[in-house]
């Protein structure tokens, strides 16, 4: 169970993952023992799962972003998420419900490679019914 302090830190940590421990100690107002042993217990808890940088899609050549959602069939969700995790273009996937089965975040060099990775790659395999690609035209990530 978190308390205010841990929920603090995390907070903290989701605004800029490269804080120190006395960093995080000094905008907490405690010890620095106490914060390395909170962040420590928050890792081991997983519920900080990672630290990681924040990059500008189109700055790395990633130029072309687009939501695909799946339609998939039915209990083959554990299988085709491991297919997914392979393909590299896929950032992001969340099982959901509603009118489809599957969110994808996905980004590509541009829009040959968006077409590719949807009609060769995504479409190809034997779990996906059919999908929907709804392209990105400008993303204020959080």
């Amino acid at each position: 169970m978190l308390d205010d302090i841990d929920r603090r830190m995390v907070a903290e940590l989701q605004r800029d993952g490269r804080l120190t421990g006395r960093a995080l100690a000094e905008r907490l107002t405690i010890s620095r023992a106490n914060a390395y042993a909170r962040l420590a217990r928050l890792v081991d808890d997983r519920v900080v799962t990672g630290f990681t940088a924040l990059v500008d899609p189109d700055k790395v050549g990633l130029h072309t972003s687009a939501y695909v959602t799946l339609t998939v069939r039915q209990n083959s969700w554990r299988e085709l998420r491991e297919q997914l995790r392979a393909i590299p273009e896929v950032r992001h996937m969340a099982l959901v419900g509603g009118d489809f089965d599957v969110l994808l975040l996905v980004r590509t060099t541009g829009n040959d490679a968006l077409r590719s990775v949807v009609l060769e790659r995504l479409q190809a395999l034997p779990a996906v019914v059919s999908t929907r690609t709804i392209l990105i035209f400008e993303d204020e990530s959080r």
